[in-house]
């Protein structure tokens, strides 16, 4: 009797064992579903932030003057050809110093339109650790990922491009015509720069210069955060 008694005692203490054990094994698979969806989500919303980045503001440089009405990404004379540019003002060739300019910012416009695929390429391929590392890092985060990430891939692309547009819009014979000029004046020293590289760089300065702008806004401007991934992975962000 005393047994009988002794195991209907055990049986409860048993099943309160038991039962922690189920609870605290679903509360261990509730929390690793909750960070492995907030992995997935931070993932998410990194990608959708650099795709609105490319979209947005990589895709108006492409534009006609995209470049040549843009202050923030304009190009200007290489610094090497600075002072041939104030010598034609002087004699009287403005317009052709500024043929020149627009000529170039003409060939980066082109060029850009090569860099939407690789960007999507560089976004798809972000991981869990890089988004997380991403979101929390500085304001230009994913730009720097971006731009270590797809760099040299995009000069690779804009620079045959860039020298095509050169010639496409007239750049050539007009920068050989400044240069000719220049080169034949006494006492200057002669200028022969490569214009296909210097309008590749600037082009991939000026697109990074523009992806940062929209990475700012996302990060400091909640309007800015336009569908409810945008929203709640960077509310994580404003708490850190």
């Amino acid at each position: 009797m005393k047994k009988i008694m002794l195991l209907l005692l055990f049986i409860p203490i048993v099943s309160n064992a038991q039962l922690k054990d189920l609870i605290k094994k679903a509360g261990n698979k509730v929390t690793e579903a909750t960070k492995t969806n907030s992995s997935l989500d931070i993932g998410a919303g990194l990608k959708e932030a650099l795709n609105k980045g490319v979209t947005e503001q990589v895709s108006k440089l492409t534009a006609m003057d995209g470049f040549y009405k843009n202050e923030a990404v304009k190009i200007l004379m290489p610094e090497e050809l600075q002072k041939v540019e104030k010598t034609l003002r002087k004699m009287g060739m403005s317009n052709l110093a500024d043929e020149g300019i627009k000529s170039l910012n003409r060939a980066a416009e082109d060029a850009v339109k090569e860099a939407t695929p690789i960007f999507v390429s560089a976004i798809k391929n972000i991981t869990i650790t890089d988004a997380k590392s991403i979101l929390f890092g500085n304001e230009n985060a994913a730009t720097v990922y971006l731009q270590s990430s797809t760099t040299t891939a995009l000069y690779s692309k804009f620079s045959p491009v860039v020298q095509q547009s050169v010639s496409k819009v007239g750049a050539d014979v007009i920068w050989a015509s400044i240069i000719k000029k220049y080169n034949s004046l006494p006492l200057v020293s002669k200028v022969n720069p490569d214009i296909t590289d210097y309008v590749t760089n600037k082009a991939l300065e000026g697109v990074f210069k523009m992806i940062t702008v929209e990475e700012k806004n996302i990060r400091t401007n909640l309007s800015s955060r336009t569908s409810d991934v945008l929203k709640k992975v960077f509310a994580l962000q404003d708490k850190k």
